[in-house]
């Protein structure tokens, strides 16, 4: 159909005044750009609106979104990446099987005609969102097969640096042909892919190693040669904005992304070793879901003991663990949970990891001197009825914090213990009073993340003494049992295990555990009456998780074990 069409559209709707068609064309023409796209920039329609306005000018059916997981793959396999991308084209089948090819410009109609050649058959064309097509098609890809483009590059390719905008783009919009930035893109695109919590960008004498910690576990990725380490690191300084011509001091920086419309952060630490920078870059994918509590992994009555405490009035409420332990996981669900309209739920974090919906959140800026204390004080102030603490670091965070609970709000944070029962001991070596910590306290709860095994390879066995040996937990027929072990396949890429869960230990703090903080500092009493009372220990809790085939002696041993 003609402009004229799209016009008539647009004014039919009332999208557009009579008088102003003259002046938005001429606009449009000045500025090299289609009427529907110009207006689109200058905010005069939405992208859907344009979406909805094309699907009537050619006549097309418009769907609102396309699943990866009914991609056509053998149609995918036959057709170059590169080609679909440039056309915003995705082929998939529906139910009954017929093939189909959600487009994001109608203009790009003779690629039909192209599908119908290679496969002989009809194919009808649908018109679907920009990002929906490209999230698709970035997984799909990544299913059918993993970017040899990536793969086969090598220093004999280099062409230097390109001088990039300040600003990240999504990475599958990239369409720059200087190894170096494909490289650095096909690393950090490979890591979200799988996954990754962090890359590991290491110089060593002959070579650079590339590593991915995957459910918590480094594994090699990949190896190039050393003369590359300079241009790599270069580019991602690029990118989170460092000074590249600081080699001799730590730096630290953000990268902000896109892949396939999927948003992702990167925190990028740069220090200075014997063979050049390593840098390492934790990634947070700003579009994953925050996990529910029925969720995150937890026996069934650490989960109903949880929801139970979660809904007092007042208090203080810690999660501890090393880093990575997922406490910020946990705390966040517990949000979730508890959020509804007659709550005002505030926290204050470094850094916010994703947004939560009907919650404020605040970042810790220690540039301009906004530390968790300052910004506490300003949150008591906002008439809060749950406050969230990413870290008490300090006396004075702690004592805003006791002071908080104690004018009526429930208080959530957290703490670097190796248990619950020093967390209390941690609080009154920061400088609290025991008997404001045993006023205020209402339960600690201990964390680790064990991997959990891949439901396609495991296998079972029947462990042997030195193995339960290990464990806390007494077993009447120690001959019956049925554990698991890691075998590997391809479903787990080798590793043995597909995915993480929490294991916890939950120390609620009563009248006889309030009266024993008092008389005592000693961690290792205060965890003998914990257990008495009934608290399940790290090792414990993984024992359940081994008795239902979902991890294993080793993974448990390594995360519990102290000594």
């Amino acid at each position: 159909m003609s402009a004229l069409g799209l016009r008539d559209i647009l004014l039919r709707r009332g999208l557009i005044e009579a008088e102003e068609v003259t002046s938005l064309v001429a606009a449009a023409d000045e500025a090299g750009e289609a009427l529907g796209e110009y207006l689109c920039r200058r905010k005069r329609l939405s992208e859907d609106e344009l979406l909805d306005v094309r699907a009537e000018q050619y006549g097309l059916p418009l769907v609102s979104s396309v699943d990866p997981a009914t991609a056509a793959e053998d149609v995918i396999r036959a057709l170059p990446f590169q080609y679909l991308k440039q056309n915003r084209a995705f082929p998939y089948r529906d139910a009954e099987g017929r093939l189909h090819l959600a487009l994001g410009d109608p203009s790009a109609l003779d690629v039909v005609g192209d599908l119908r050649a290679l496969v002989g058959g009809p194919v009808d064309p649908v018109l679907a969102p920009r990002l929906q097509i490209l999230s698709a098609l970035n997984r799909a890809y990544g299913e059918a097969g993993d970017g040899e483009e990536f793969e086969g590059l090598s220093l004999d390719d280099a062409e230097g640096l390109q001088d990039i905008e300040e600003s990240v783009g999504d990475l599958l919009e990239e369409t720059s042909d200087a190894p170096f930035i494909r490289l650095v893109n096909g690393i950090l695109a490979r890591a979200i892919k799988e996954r990754a919590s962090d890359i590991h960008i290491e110089p060593y004498q002959e070579e650079l190693k590339v590593r991915f910690r995957l459910d918590g576990v480094l594994y090699d990725r990949y190896t190039f040669s050393r003369r590359m380490h300079a241009a790599v690191v270069s580019r991602i300084k690029i990118l989170a904005r460092l000074d590249i011509a600081e080699r001799r001091l730590p730096q630290d920086g953000r990268i902000s992304l896109a892949l396939g419309g999927r948003k992702v952060d990167l925190r990028v630490s740069c220090l200075p070793t014997a063979y050049g920078e390593r840098v390492v870059m934790r990634l947070l994918e700003k579009s994953s879901r925050v996990l529910g509590l029925e969720e995150l992994g937890m026996l069934p009555d650490d989960l109903t003991l949880l929801k139970r405490l979660v809904t007092i009035s007042h208090g203080i409420i810690l999660i501890t663990g090393p880093t990575g332990s997922g406490k910020t996981t946990t705390l966040y669900g517990i949000l979730n949970h508890i959020n509804s309209p007659d709550k005002n739920i505030l926290t204050i974090e470094d850094p916010v990891e994703y947004q939560l919906d009907g919650i404020g959140q605040m970042q810790v800026q220690e540039k301009i001197d906004l530390t968790f204390a300052k910004g506490l004080r300003s949150i008591v102030r906002q008439d809060p009825d749950v406050i969230l603490i990413g870290e008490i670091r300090d006396r004075e965070t702690a004592e805003i914090a006791v002071q908080a609970a104690l004018t009526g709000h429930l208080v959530f944070s957290t703490l670097h213990t190796n248990d619950a029962a020093s967390a209390v001991t941690r609080l009154i070596d920061i400088g609290i009073e025991p008997f404001l910590v045993s006023s205020v306290l209402r339960a600690i709860i201990a964390q680790r993340l064990v991997r959990q095994l891949c439901p396609v390879c495991r296998e079972p066995y029947t462990p042997d003494a030195a193995e339960l040996a290990d464990l806390d937990h007494r077993f009447d027929d120690p001959a019956s049992l049925t554990f698991h072990r890691a075998v590997g396949c391809e479903r787990c890429r080798g590793t043995g295990y597909r995915g993480r869960k929490a294991i916890m230990e939950v120390l609620t703090v009563d009248d006889a555990m309030k009266r024993l903080i008092v008389q005592t500092t000693d961690s290792n009493r205060i965890r003998e009456a914990a257990l008495k009372a009934g608290m399940r220990t790290l090792n414990g809790a993984g024992c359940q998780h081994i008795l239902a085939g979902e991890t294993t002696v080793t993974e448990i041993m390594r995360a519990t074990r102290t000594i």
